[in-house]
């Protein structure tokens, strides 16, 4: 009995030291220990190195000499510490950041190496995506226009006076839109009048589709009707006067045509047409 309780013991402890030996064991636990205290020290340090390098990033004085460090490099960006590529890409980022919030997030592509964005408008009519016009404009060292392909009507400075370019782009932009989308407008409804109205004929019309003469017939007396329509607001696609002509007077006198006076301001010309035509007052 007491050699198998003396066995027994025996197994138990050598047992005991493979545990202490093996992966899991005290020994083990401990140098993992040791090397996860190493593993946060180190990422104490580099979070330490990160707070300097953000300190930095913010200091006027240290960006300008890093401005400097950039305009006198060599350009391969290969040679470049990885530091400095990493704060050069941060403030062409920042500079393109700053340009997209100026311009109220239109489509916009960096030129001049981030001194400039160039914007491009979408011009649509009735869902129908037309005309894309481009327009540079130039961040430093203050916000001006640049290269552009707006039609040379457009009124350009003026837009840009009374929106303030300077202190509020985005307005400037948003104004610049609209009159684009209302001159491609104009310039669809005189198309749509061609194609849709065989019958009606154009007279008269200007490149900014600001002035557009029709000449049609009416049904029941068989007399030719001039129509001028003025679109003396440009950045609308309505006209703001609409005048009749007629030989036949009387004709013009009655409620139905007066009514077209109001329609043609109301409604799209090629609409108006239709409506005219529906109510079988021209051919």
């Amino acid at each position: 009995m007491e050699n198998v309780s003396t066995n027994g013991v025996l197994t138990h402890l050598s047992q005991l030291e493979v545990r202490a030996r093996s992966p899991g064991g005290p020994e083990t636990q401990r140098s993992r220990v040791k090397e996860l205290r190493a593993e946060a020290e180190e990422l104490r340090g580099l979070r330490e190195q990160l707070k300097a390098e953000i300190r930095a990033l913010k200091d006027p004085c240290f960006r300008q000499h890093l401005q400097e460090l950039r305009s006198s490099a060599d350009p391969r960006p290969s040679e470049d510490p990885p530091l400095l590529q990493m704060m050069c890409r941060q403030l062409d980022l920042k500079d393109l950041l700053h340009g997209h919030h100026l311009i109220g997030g239109l489509d916009a592509v960096q030129t001049r190496q981030g001194r400039a964005v160039c914007v491009s408008l979408q011009t649509t009519y009735e869902g129908v995506f037309l005309e894309t016009f481009n327009l540079e404009l130039e961040l430093k060292p203050r916000v001006r226009i640049g290269r552009h392909n707006i039609p040379p009507f457009v009124p350009l400075q003026s837009l840009a006076e009374q929106s303030r370019l300077q202190t509020d782009p985005g307005a400037f932009l948003s104004t610049l839109s609209q009159h684009l989308n209302a001159f491609v407008g104009r310039r669809r409804q005189l198309q749509l009048v061609k194609e849709q109205h065989a019958s009606v004929e154009v007279m008269e019309s200007n490149l900014p589709c600001s002035i557009l003469v029709l000449l049609f017939t009416a049904q029941t007396e068989k007399a030719a009707v001039l129509c001028t329509l003025e679109y003396s607001d440009h950045g609308s696609r309505l006209p703001g006067r609409v005048v009749l002509d007629c030989e036949d007077k009387q004709l013009l006198k009655s409620p139905e045509w007066r009514s077209c006076c109001a329609t043609l301001m109301k409604t799209p010309v090629h609409r108006a047409l239709a409506r005219m035509k529906k109510s079988s007052l021209i051919l």
